[in-house]
């Protein structure tokens, strides 16, 4: 009689991660991922909607590097569609939504993100729990499961006072 290979539990994930969004040019952006937010969203600024063969895209500028207003991509995307959505403080507004690969670790998957101004929160990206489900568990207590992106280290070092003392 064959025996049925045990289910494998999910790949823990923390709860803040450093993903890429090859397909957006964006090599690592820091990324809260939120449970508590069904949809993920990127932080986006300077949406202009056009058209291109009969289809609708968007082009956007991006800050994908926390706390820095001055490092900017833009970036262009199809529209997979515009949708309603409410915000954690309430507020209901439609935003666009597309659907781009995401890649941690050695992991790539399409996900839907929508799209708008995350200027006065943490983090500049969420990965809502539509993106997690059936794929990782988040650890809440743990980050960087994927370790830190080198860019991002060497930043970080050298924005560091020097001890003179």
């Amino acid at each position: 009689m064959k025996q049925a290979k045990p289910k494998q539990p999910p790949q823990a994930i923390g709860w803040r991660e450093w993903l890429a969004l090859p397909a957006l040019g964006i090599q690592a952006i820091k990324a809260k991922i939120d449970t508590g937010a069904r949809s993920s969203c990127l932080h986006a600024f300077s949406i202009k909607q056009f058209e291109r063969d009969d289809r609708t895209w968007v082009r956007f500028k991006v800050h994908p590097i926390q706390r820095d207003s001055k490092t900017t991509m833009e970036v262009e995307a199809e529209v997979l569609e515009f949708r309603k959505v409410r915000s954690s403080s309430g507020h209901a507004n439609v935003r666009p939504v597309i659907l781009t690969p995401i890649t941690w670790l050695d992991q790539s998957w399409n996900v839907e993100i929508t799209l708008a101004s995350r200027d006065e929160m943490g983090f500049r990206m969420l990965l809502g729990r539509e993106a997690v489900r059936g794929r990782f568990v988040v650890d809440a207590g743990n980050s960087w499961y994927g370790g830190k992106p080198e860019q991002a280290v060497r930043k970080k070092k050298s924005n560091r006072k020097k001890d003179v003392s």
